[in-house]
């Protein structure tokens, strides 16, 4: 009887700092972004002339930042994590298509890969925390013009590796996933194959409509799983791109959101 109150004692403990823990993370994560937006972008501006050598400069810097804080987050025990298939990120003009189960996976996916760009929401580039790192990056912002599909097309065209989440935003409490078109089109218009990633956590964390203290019962799990590229020939050789699109949102409902070992190969 004594273990077991023990045990409990224990495990309320160690929630109670994960509470904190993950308080801190968010401290140094919008602290991080105002120093790149006060200091580091006005250094990248004046000091480095041209813009895709800026643009470059700014991508490896977020990138290494996200790898460190990724880090800082297992070491001060908020999470732990996996990654299968890393060998698989280490190329250029990768179109990586994954699900959204946590705020925390655009942080995951760009401390994997280098290179990266990604599609943001208009207003993280008037937060400012965000807006200092979006900028001097060259992310790609979802205002809902014409041009963001053919700015997706561009960057991966020059080089750049696309993290997009094809839901457009995290997936909700009740699992109910709706996929949005505009990732397979990419995909079909550019004719560029995609790199399936799957993210699973053993208990939701960050997720859509908890709020952030509100932290698991136990320290979270994530395990990061890439795929085998997805050919986008075998959707686009006999339709049209519309319906090869749809085809694809199709398959991707199941590749992203199924286990990768029940998943459609």
């Amino acid at each position: 009887m004594r273990e077991a109150g023990t045990e409990r004692l224990r495990d309320r403990l160690n929630r109670y700092w994960r509470v904190v823990a993950t308080a801190l993370c968010f401290a140094v994560f919008g602290m991080g972004g105002l120093v790149v937006r006060c200091v580091v972008y006005p250094v990248l501006m004046l000091g480095v002339r041209n813009p895709q050598r800026r643009m470059a400069l700014s991508q490896d810097l977020i990138h290494h930042s996200f790898k460190w804080f990724v880090a800082l987050m297992a070491t001060v025990g908020v999470l732990t994590y996996e990654l299968h298939g890393r060998e698989k990120l280490k190329r250029r003009g990768l179109l990586v298509l994954a699900n959204h189960p946590s705020l925390i996976d655009v942080v995951f996916l760009i401390s994997f890969v280098r290179h990266a760009n990604c599609i943001v929401k208009e207003k993280l580039v008037r937060n400012p925390f965000t807006s200092g790192p979006i900028r001097a990056a060259g992310f790609i912002t979802n205002d809902g013009g014409a041009q963001l599909l053919d700015d997706c097309i561009a960057t991966l065209a020059s080089g750049n590796n696309l993290v997009i989440f094809p839901e457009g935003t995290r997936t909700p409490l009740d699992g109910v996933v709706r996929l949005q078109r505009g990732a397979a089109n990419v995909a079909v218009r550019g004719r560029i194959d995609v790199t399936p990633v799957h993210i699973h956590s053993s208990l939701p964390m960050l997720p859509k409509g908890i709020p952030w203290w509100q932290v698991p019962a136990r320290r979270p799990h994530f395990t990061i799983s890439v795929g085998d590229d997805i050919d986008i020939s075998r959707f686009c050789a006999t339709t049209s791109d519309a319906l090869a699109a749809r085809h694809l949102t199709e398959h991707l409902s199941q590749s992203l959101f199924l286990e990768p070992s029940r998943a459609v190969a």
